[in-house]
């Protein structure tokens, strides 16, 4: 039963009966066997068939839900009981937001010095994409905003506090304020995240509600694209002040407060909601809040 639930998980991820066989590692009949054998037991059709794959039927999208929560317990058994043996060891499927890249290391790092025989995957993506991977069971965790816009039923744990910076070349306009303002950014030639990040619909609204329209020459889904166009000269960009701080300070770089208005956003890791959370998950659950208290730390003294 659980493989076939696992494939099944496939089927409805892939929405192709010969992609779901391939990430399954076996023949496209012998899924499609299991997956028939998998409604005779159930006593329902699962799958609307023709000529190819035309989507579930409304008892497999309930199954669906049933099949995710069942091969998920069944991992965390089978994870307990592996870290029982043989301590903690695995892998860890990461996602995250192009604005918390920097930060994965900080968790990382400390994680596989505790635990040295776990490995680590870390995909950059959107914060609607994170919420589905961990939907469908394809990530364990995910680094994204925790205010702005739904995240479903998850556990959260915050672990910083963004404050968006004009981030520009020596000698350009602006560059010699303290601060600036967003109805003054948006005369300046920008280079921004594309349209489909959060951090972007975030920026959009903030300048909408200062009477402004950004007009970027440049967009990109890389914070190291943008940051390499600004050290050009010919580009400013928005940027959290600590994805700034990331690539290092340099003389040519200033990094300017935004204001009006004065604007504050968390991020932090997220992972879908269950008890018990399997042994790796857990882990870096404590690992998160370790940083978040630290960064939390630092907030206050920064601000004192």
């Amino acid at each position: 039963m659980i493989d076939k639930l696992e494939f099944f998980l496939a089927l409805a991820r892939q929405r192709h009966f010969g992609r779901a066989a391939e990430e399954c590692g076996v023949t496209q009949p012998t899924l499609s066997a299991a997956i028939r054998q998998l409604e005779d037991q159930l006593g329902v059709m699962l799958v609307n068939r023709g000529s190819r794959y035309q989507g579930l039927t409304p008892e497999g999208q309930r199954v669906l839900e049933w099949a995710r929560r069942i091969v998920s317990d069944t991992r965390t058994m089978r994870e307990e009981m592996r870290a029982a043996r043989k301590g903690l060891s695995g892998h860890i499927r990461l996602a995250a937001i192009p604005t918390t890249l920097a930060m994965v290391p900080m968790i990382t790092a400390p994680f596989q010095e505790k635990h040295p025989d776990v490995t680590f995957s870390v995909l950059s993506t959107t914060s609607l994409q994170i919420l589905t991977l961990l939907e469908n069971l394809e990530i364990d965790a995910g680094l994204t905003y925790l205010e702005n816009e739904p995240l479903g039923r998850v556990t959260t744990v915050p672990l910083q506090i963004e404050q968006y910076h004009l981030v520009t070349a020596s000698g350009t306009p602006l560059s010699d304020r303290k601060s600036v303002t967003w109805k003054e950014v948006s005369n300046v030639r920008l280079c921004l995240l594309t349209a489909d990040m959060q951090n972007r619909r975030i920026i959009n609204q903030h300048f909408a509600e200062a009477g402004a329209v950004p007009r970027p020459t440049l967009e990109s889904n890389s914070m190291i694209v943008l940051f390499s166009h600004v050290r050009t000269g010919r580009w400013a960009s928005i940027m959290p002040f600590n994805v700034a701080k990331s690539f290092g300070f340099h003389e040519d770089i200033r990094m300017i407060p935004i204001i009006d208005p004065d604007v504050h956003h968390t991020v932090g890791l997220v992972a879908t909601y269950r008890e018990p959370f399997t042994p790796l998950v857990s882990a870096l659950l404590h690992e998160a809040r370790i940083l978040g208290e630290r960064n939390e730390a630092l907030e206050h003294v920064h601000r004192a």
